[in-house]
């Protein structure tokens, strides 16, 4: 938090798995140890909490909470994200419009390509963005990872974008192509005109030449530097050969300044007010 704030960003972004040993009193501290030092503006991305330690961290100084609702679909949700045993289906289009209520400016986005999703629910999902006038959108390709129990049904293969367009068998299913989370990306910049898009890691994992920079020109307008230690990026994997693992912060505060002067764009001086980021 404290390079964060040397290197002149806006906020801190705080992001982990649902990890139930990050409890709410400890979190707590953080979040008033890093508006007491640096004043940055903190943003959470957590998972899904109870709304005792959500309004806790909002007490604390906690200004943006992240939750990806993933699909608009119940059906699509309910096979990517199953329940945990005894729990029912959850619901994180409620949750995030409780996030509202609480007082946090909210995030949310979807995987672009995930298997059975179809281009109707993929513009249900932009429209979603729509409705719930959403202040940050982060949209992806989905990246088999082999580890995990949908990337093993999978095999890693990738779907190609002219198959899915002549296929009858896939003429439904979204390709989990860079062009198409393009496409996304700026249909949502058209229904979403004043949120914060970013341009993701995932697509420079795609095009590591010039995936952060033609995402800024087809929508996005952020960028999320990563400041955690190279040495505790290897243990975040959530998908492989993600770009950039072994680069210093400070590594990335310059590359990502380079690749924004390249495209002829200046970095933004942020500036945290009452609760909005002036752009």
């Amino acid at each position: 938090a404290r390079q964060a704030k040397q290197f002149g960003y806006g906020t801190v972004v705080m992001q982990a798995g649902e990890d139930f040993g990050i409890t709410c009193d400890w979190m707590s501290d953080i979040i008033r140890s890093i508006k007491a030092e640096t004043g940055l503006a903190v943003t959470l991305s957590l998972g899904e909490r109870s709304d005792e330690d959500l309004c806790a961290w909002k007490e604390a100084g906690a200004n943006r909470y992240l939750l990806r609702f993933e699909s608009s679909d119940p059906e699509l949700y309910r096979r990517i994200h199953p329940c945990r045993a005894g729990q029912a289906l959850s619901d994180r289009i409620a949750m995030l419009q409780r996030l509202r209520a609480f007082g946090y400016e909210i995030g949310s986005g979807v995987m672009v390509g995930v298997p059975g999703q179809t281009y109707a629910m993929l513009a249900t999902d932009i429209d979603t963005f729509r409705r719930l006038d959403l202040d940050m959108i982060g949209i992806g390709p989905f990246i088999v990872h082999p580890a995990t129990p949908l990337g093993r049904s999978l095999a890693g293969t990738a779907i190609p974008e002219e198959t899915a367009l002549f296929s009858l068998a896939e003429a439904d299913q979204v390709p989990n192509t860079e062009l198409m989370t393009y496409k996304a990306v700026a249909l949502a910049r058209l229904v979403c005109p004043q949120a914060n898009i970013p341009s993701t890691t995932a697509l420079a994992t795609l095009n590591l030449a010039q995936g952060r920079e033609l995402g800024l020109q087809r929508g996005a307008n952020t960028v999320m530097p990563n400041l955690t230690p190279p040495q505790y990026r290897q243990l975040y994997e959530i998908y492989p050969d993600k770009a950039c693992v072994q680069e210093s912060a400070g590594d990335c505060h310059g590359c990502m300044n380079a690749r924004i002067q390249s495209i002829g764009r200046t970095p933004g001086i942020p500036c945290f007010q009452q609760g909005k980021v002036q752009r």
